[in-house]
């Protein structure tokens, strides 16, 4: 645990019509001094950001709502309301959004979100994809190219995260819904990460199933809640973190055709259990036929988010390392590896007691993170 050292705590006064209180404070790491510039506090229930390429953000709103921010991060310059109906309802609503690698020629950006059935099944949910262009502040052309299946009741475990491979294909992270055997379930893409090409369509060199029902777009399976993504810039392939029950949560190295073991093995225990060793599913170790994880936390849950990996100027010694935020926990975590095995982890911003939902590496190598409380930080070093 790193301690608070309140030597730095300022308010800065805008002078802009949307000008509010603007904190500054000064935390302690191994490594370095920490500065988390709270830049916006008047988000509502963000997901998920991404930088444009003119250092404005792209910030989702559970409520259905895709916010551009300017790129001091202060002001709200445009609500994106046009967009396929949400339903904002537990942890389901608008969810990730991620621009096209071609961003620069197609203005497209990508982002995914919970939609309701039709019909007889309009009280049943499941998590979409859907792409338009960013044309003056505005989405155009805008088309769902992949829907979950099935949909089911329910409001929790929905996923999801997106992110291209080198290839440009892109590869998107999805929930069990909570129903646990639809991980294992190949007709269904519950609790799967899925691979398709930029339209919807899929790619040719997708893994290939020996099961006659197997879905074609399902690039891994055993997975409960995955809320995390980042590609390992040294390798190229995916790495996830994702939601155990009680304890065990993990972080994965994504590797086509292969599975993940959820719910038949994990390190975490199910609610209902007294938590320790003896309870842990399958009894933790994922063995031969189910792929073990990177890195696990356990016996307390940390409920992790969004993950990257560092590539930036600003902090050196960092360099290579993987930030995952966390929920419950309440903090970011930094982990370090060499090549695929952990060797140090480091619990950083307990002290600002936020649920940190998602964070992204700046253009300008500081790492900036949003809250469930809606706010946007700037972290730079002292």
């Amino acid at each position: 645990m790193k301690s608070i050292i309140f030597i730095a705590s300022f308010i800065f006064a805008l002078s802009s019509s949307n000008a509010y209180a603007q904190k500054v404070s000064a935390y302690k790491s191994s490594d370095y001094t920490l500065m988390a510039q709270e830049l916006n506090s008047r988000l509502k229930s963000p997901w998920g950001m991404t930088f444009l390429p003119d250092k404005r953000l792209l910030v989702t709103e559970k409520n259905g709502t895709i916010l551009i921010i300017s790129a001091d991060g202060k002001t709200i310059e445009q609500r994106i309301e046009n967009l396929p109906t949400v339903v904002d309802r537990g942890q389901g609503g608008l969810l990730d959004v991620v621009l096209d690698p071609d961003f620069s020629k197609n203005n497209t950006i990508y982002w995914s979100y919970t939609e309701a059935g039709k019909g007889k099944d309009k009280n049943l949910t499941g998590t979409a994809i859907a792409r338009g262009q960013l044309r003056n502040n505005t989405l155009q052309y805008i088309n769902v190219i992949y829907r979950q299946t099935p949909k089911v009741k329910g409001d929790g475990h929905f996923g999801s995260r997106l992110v291209f491979l080198k290839d440009k294909t892109l590869l998107i992270s999805l929930g069990e819904r909570q129903l646990f055997t639809p991980a294992q379930d190949m007709s269904q893409s519950l609790g799967k990460v899925i691979r398709l090409n930029r339209d919807g369509t899929l790619p040719a060199n997708n893994p290939k199933w020996k099961q006659a029902n197997a879905l074609p777009e399902i690039y891994s399976l055993g997975h409960r809640n995955p809320q995390g993504a980042a590609i390992n810039p040294q390798t190229g392939e995916l790495w996830i973190s994702e939601h155990g029950p009680q304890g065990g949560d993990e972080i994965n190295r994504i590797l086509p055709g292969k599975n993940y073991g959820w719910p038949v093995v994990s390190y975490g225990c199910n609610y209902g259990q007294p938590v320790g060793k003896q309870c842990r599913l399958g009894a933790g170790k994922h063995g031969a036929k189910y792929i073990e994880p990177l890195s696990y936390w356990v016996p307390i849950s940390i409920a992790p988010s969004n993950m990257m990996f560092y590539t930036g100027k600003v902090f050196t010694q960092w360099h290579g390392n993987v930030f995952v935020g966390a929920l419950a926990g309440k903090a970011l975590w930094r982990l370090q590896y060499a090549g695929t095995k952990e060797i140090g982890r480091e619990k950083l911003l307990a002290e600002l007691q936020e649920r940190i939902r998602d964070v992204e590496q700046g253009p300008d190598g500081m790492i900036y993170l949003i809250t469930d409380s809606g706010k946007l930080y700037k972290i730079s070093k002292l």
